[in-house]
């Protein structure tokens, strides 16, 4: 007999879950439980939007996600704030662009 790691109680040795508070014992059952209980805001699909719509400004949700690797955060802020300046320049491309087509329509 062992000791669940989740209660305590007794349950047998070979067993994959525990029958007392449901605690899966198994590493690849115990992931999935531990995905499940992550909060919303950690979660993959919420930290890409959150990056598309506010780009840098999501970079705390990635440093402050445990599952992450700090080789990833890394990674992921140098790429995200080098795209983030290209949108920027092209922005800024973009609106010199449409000031130099009003004057030329106001000179008209």
């Amino acid at each position: 007999m062992k000791k669940c790691p989740g209660c305590a109680e007794e349950i047998q040795n070979n067993a994959v879950k525990c029958k007392h508070c449901g605690e899966f014992l198994e590493g690849a059952h115990r992931s999935r439980l531990l995905e499940a209980k992550r909060p919303w805001y950690f979660r993959k699909s919420f930290i890409v939007v959150a990056v598309c719509s506010i780009g840098p400004l999501a970079l705390p949700l990635i440093w402050w996600r445990p599952h992450t690797t700090r080789a990833w955060k890394i990674g992921l802020t140098i790429g995200i704030l080098a795209l983030s300046w290209f949108i920027f320049q092209a922005t800024m491309e973009s609106i010199h662009t449409l000031k130099e087509s009003y004057k030329l329509i106001e000179g008209l």
